[in-house]
């Protein structure tokens, strides 16, 4: 369902029951919202990757690709010699990487 409909849907059953337009808006966000759990680069897989702010399915692969050529990462800031991820994407994720 695009976003587009699920907005216009609970917009219509907000406006039945008299809640606040803006529980509507909140619950679209909250059902967007990329989760806040710890990420380990050395055994996510590509689903796993893309829970991290700013990566999509083709650098997830990458980081994959990367791993798997150069062997398991030894600390979290050596995400960042993979091509494409730089410093916004690790700022905003840095709290969230880990490697065990």
């Amino acid at each position: 369902m695009s976003r587009l409909v699920a907005f216009a849907v609970l917009f219509s059953v907000v406006a039945l029951v008299g809640a606040p337009v803006v529980a509507a808006s909140e619950a679209i966000s909250a059902s967007t919202h990329v989760g806040d759990d710890k990420i380990n680069i050395n055994t996510a897989d590509v689903t796993d990757l893309m829970k991290l702010h700013g990566v999509h399915h083709h650098l997830a692969e990458k980081i994959v690709k990367y791993r798997d050529e150069h062997g398991l990462f030894k600390k979290a800031e050596d995400l960042r010699k993979v091509d494409g991820v730089g410093g916004g994407l690790w700022e905003k994720n840095r709290e969230r990487i880990v490697v065990k």
